[in-house]
């Protein structure tokens, strides 16, 4: 074998070496999700300054980007809908009563007060059609009554995902009788989200943080 033949092999055998023992990590992947099924959970509790009895429970079963969301409430105002999501990309939590702003003069947290203790809407919880963030304020598909199971499987987006596996994810269930008026009035003014819809049909009712539990 004449040298040259052999610098080129010992080039190749190295090149190979180098790219059998270098495997690709993660982050070098492209969108790959876990595939196990993981599942997390959380209390809903009253979110405070909202005038909000309520509470209820959430259940979400993740593969890959398959999730199954169960939820249960119950003391919520009877005969509406009430908007639901999970929230996704903000600080991992629920908002406090120091977050509250004003509105129409009232002391409340609005949606948009909320956003940067909960972030951004990831899933909504609709009973039909598209699960997605663009079906926030999609009022006629979401549950409606003071108690009630929810129960469907729709695939989540690959940040929602994410958001639900590393503890970022937080449930939100809308909708607050301020007044006591057993209905959605206009005591705080209109929705940021939608002016046509008045704002205590889109104020934050009961909020908790997902956590893995075990399945």
């Amino acid at each position: 074998m004449n040298k040259a033949l052999a610098g080129t092999l010992a080039v190749i055998a190295v090149s190979g070496v180098a790219l059998t023992t270098a495997p690709t990590t993660a982050a070098e992947g492209s969108n790959s999700q876990p595939t196990k099924t993981q599942v997390f959970s959380t209390v809903l509790s009253p979110v405070p300054t909202n005038h909000v009895t309520g509470s209820g429970t959430a259940r979400v079963q993740l593969t890959g980007n398959q999730a199954t969301v169960t939820v249960m409430v119950s003391g919520l105002l009877a005969g509406v809908p009430h908007a639901a999501h999970i929230h996704i990309d903000g600080q991992g939590r629920c908002p406090i009563a120091s977050e509250a702003t004003l509105l129409n003069g009232h002391r409340a947290l609005s949606t948009t007060d909320g956003a940067k203790a909960y972030g951004k809407v990831g899933a909504s919880l609709t009973t039909r059609g598209d699960a997605g963030p663009n079906s926030e304020v999609a009022v006629t598909r979401f549950p409606t009554g003071s108690a009630y199971t929810y129960k469907r499987t729709f695939k989540v987006t690959a940040d929602a995902a994410a958001s639900i596996r590393r503890g970022n994810a937080v449930v939100v269930v809308h909708g607050i009788d301020y007044n006591g008026s057993g209905k959605f009035t206009n005591v705080l003014g209109p929705s940021e989200l939608d002016p046509k819809l008045p704002q205590t049909a889109t104020a934050p009712a009961i909020c908790g943080v997902l956590r893995a539990t075990p399945s």
